[in-house]
């Protein structure tokens, strides 16, 4: 059932038929949209984690400069 609906996915993403050309284009929209909720979201969830990674990389470059 999934890998039904996988192919007709990409049919319509990559032979869209002449009079469905708008709705292909409304389609290409929501799914940019979609695709821009989820990469938002996951952003705002680990951006705390993503933060502190990068001030404890900054830190060990910090502290390996001045050793030097």
């Amino acid at each position: 059932m999934v890998g039904r609906a996988v192919r007709r996915i990409m049919k319509m993403l990559f032979h869209p038929s002449k009079k469905k050309k708008g709705q292909t284009l409304v389609e290409y929209a929501l799914i940019l949209a979609f695709i821009s909720v989820v990469a938002i979201s996951v952003l705002l969830s680990l951006g705390e984690q993503i933060k502190g990674t990068y001030t404890k990389i900054n830190s060990a470059l910090a502290s390996a400069q001045a050793s030097h």
